[in-house]
């Protein structure tokens, strides 16, 4: 892991080209159809089509980060840390809600082990990249230490480059640990400074005495870790995860191969989060798959400038809304390359057009 240079991964990206932006504007301007009535469907084929230099889709995937926190702990889960390595082995049995919907959407779905507290052996599929047996009790001290934070990071970056050797032309995120929208929760304060009230919610459907306990552990853990918000990977090491630092990684890696990238939801997006902190070209390379009813959600896209594209009340995680979401990008792109222009149409175009 000491050979990895994140100065040398922020150094590669580059802000997607305006003028590819207005070129493929331009061109959706042309179609016989009134300017803008396809909506944010424009902006998706638009910004596709400028990140990959593409007008179709030849493999999708989405990466399925798993990891336990010690956090959990201090009952701030309606789930014991036991369902962590059970769900995994779900997602390599092909039985879980990610699957179906990765199914449906022809996405792959590939399994990361980032720090489950579970000894999976060779489990065929799962990729292993453990750093910890799960992170520390974020409510005690810092999650991680600097180095294995860096090591997350490096994990989800090498991802990305495996990923662009495999001619995959759209990653999507997604998230396994018990407890670990508290860590997500810590990351969105620590960030825009509002208050754990203000950006915690039930997670796995907590009841209003637990509710309270965990604002009240994100509260302790703030105060304990001190996280620098100007210091992205001091905040990664002091209240994240190690799936929360892969995700990060991801998409960091997707902005310096120039992929882009489906962020899910609560979870992901604290990843998501990291990675624009890193650096603030990150954001041009993410679509950001749904609104979560995780109200820190709301906050973290706004930090980002992402619009979610869906909102369908998900709080589930594990790359389920972004498996959705990649059918939206898909049909943007079917439209570009199929609805005529007015002229090749012999369609009469209006006059204040």
């Amino acid at each position: 892991m000491s050979d990895f240079n994140l100065q040398s991964v922020l150094e590669r990206i580059q802000p997607v080209s305006e003028e590819a932006l207005k070129t493929i504007q331009a061109r959706i301007d042309r179609q016989a159809k009134p300017q803008g009535s396809l909506g944010r469907l424009e902006e998706l084929s638009r910004r596709y089509v400028a990140i990959t230099g593409r007008e179709e889709i030849r493999t999708k995937r989405i990466y399925t980060f798993a990891a336990d926190h010690g956090v959990a702990a201090e009952g701030v889960s309606a789930f014991p840390p036991e369902v962590t390595p059970q769900m995994v082995t779900n997602f390599i049995d092909g039985g879980a809600a990610v699957n179906a919907l990765a199914g449906y959407v022809g996405a792959e779905v590939r399994v990361v082990d980032m720090g489950v507290n579970h000894d999976f052996g060779t489990l065929e599929g799962l990729i292993d990249r453990k750093i910890a047996r799960g992170s520390a009790n974020i409510a005690v001290g810092p999650a991680m230490s600097r180095k294995q934070a860096l090591a997350a990071l490096q994990a989800g970056v090498e991802l990305a480059a495996e990923a662009r050797a495999d001619e995959v032309d759209l990653l999507g995120t997604g998230d396994m640990g018990i407890a670990n929208t508290t860590p997500s929760a810590a990351i969105v304060a620590a960030f825009t400074g509002l208050t754990p009230q203000q950006v915690t919610h039930r997670g796995t459907g907590i009841d209003d005495a637990g509710l309270e306990r965990k604002i009240q552990v994100i509260s302790r853990a703030l105060e304990m870790n001190q996280p620098d918000s100007s210091d992205p990977l001091d905040v990664l090491a002091k209240v994240g995860g190690f799936e929360i630092g892969g995700i990060a990684g991801l998409v960091l890696g997707c902005a310096a191969e120039g992929l882009p990238v489906v962020v899910d939801g609560f979870i992901s997006t604290a990843g998501a989060l990291i990675a624009s902190e890193l650096h603030p070209h990150v954001r041009d390379y993410i679509f950001a798959a749904h609104q979560s009813v995780e109200i820190g959600h709301r906050h973290m896209l706004q930090r980002i400038g992402q619009q979610p594209l869906l909102d369908l009340g998900l709080r589930l995680g594990e790359g389920t809304g972004g498996a959705l979401a990649m059918t939206l990008i898909e049909a943007s792109l079917r439209v570009l390359r199929e609805v005529l222009t007015f002229a090749d149409a012999g369609v009469s175009e209006g006059e204040d057009r």
